[in-house]
């Protein structure tokens, strides 16, 4: 019931943080938005280490890693937000799904993982996925849908970084530089050309800077308490309800084929992950 709990708190929190996003886009530039955002994650981040009394969680000795992994985090994370803004929440959501696939097959290209015939499965269910997704034979690939899709692969390449940092770094240290090393290149990206927020400007900031850390922080606290298998089906109801919300909020039309699509990025992920079979085995 804990991991349930959590992990609604987390889907909460990524389906408002994505609202926060789409209010900002039309007001403020998305480098903007970026900085103020890490500067209000930074702040909750140094007052949770201070409070926690840990101050060894601000020192690091594998500073080059977090770099790489935070320059493709942060070109995914820009291009999730520009994506926000050109098109339909339930679109990038759905496209965003393809990360833990991308993860996969970036890691057979350049970890030399074995390449078998579940990752296989999973890789064409996906991709099979994101052609639903899009349709380019009756729509066309729009420019908001490639900005995500090489966001996607962006956050997948941060991914496979991140792997390689959980094994000596705590997870507050990891959000810390995350917050640190992003803050200053997303400054420069603004070309110091600010425009100041209005009050529902600064509200949304605070928002989504505290649903970024918090969303983070639920999906963590709910892999410590079950299964990663057991969960993974639930964080597809963000894409239904992402998809509602824009509807309600935006007027959004409700596409069952983004809902199909992303139906099949799911399964595959869920193959890739062979999530059947390691329910099979706790259950026996």
């Amino acid at each position: 019931m804990q991991a349930v709990l959590w992990m609604m708190g987390a889907i909460f929190s990524f389906c408002l943080m994505a609202v926060g996003a789409r209010e900002l886009s039309g007001q403020l530039d998305t480098f903007e938005v970026l900085t103020l955002r890490g500067l209000v994650g930074l702040i909750i981040v140094m007052a949770i280490i201070y409070w926690r009394r840990q101050p060894e969680l601000f020192v690091t000795q594998r500073t080059k890693t977090h770099l790489l992994r935070n320059l493709f985090h942060f070109y995914g994370q820009a291009s999730w937000f520009f994506a926000l803004g050109m098109i339909p929440l339930a679109q990038v959501f759905a496209i965003e799904f393809t990360v833990p696939l991308w993860v996969l097959f970036l890691s057979a290209l350049f970890l030399a993982e074995n390449i078998t015939w579940r990752k296989t499965v999973a890789i064409t269910m996906g991709m099979a996925g994101v052609w639903v997704v899009v349709r380019p034979e009756s729509q066309g690939l729009s420019g908001g849908m490639l900005v995500m899709l090489f966001g996607a692969i962006g956050f997948a390449v941060a991914v496979i970084f991140n792997k390689r940092l959980v094994s000596s770094e705590h997870p507050l240290t990891i959000v810390f530089y995350m917050t640190l090393m992003q803050i200053p290149i997303s400054a420069m990206l603004t070309g110091g050309d600010w425009t100041m927020p209005s009050f529902m400007g600064w509200v949304w900031i605070v928002i989504v800077g505290v649903l970024g850390i918090s969303a983070h922080y639920c999906s963590s606290k709910a892999m410590q308490t079950a299964e990663v298998s057991s969960i993974m089906a639930m964080d597809f109801l963000r894409l239904p309800l992402v998809a509602m919300l824009g509807m309600l909020i935006y007027a959004e039309v409700f596409d069952w084929w983004v809902v199909l699509g992303g139906g099949l990025m799911i399964v595959g992920n869920m193959i890739g992950q062979n999530v059947w079979r390691k329910r099979r085995q706790v259950s026996t």
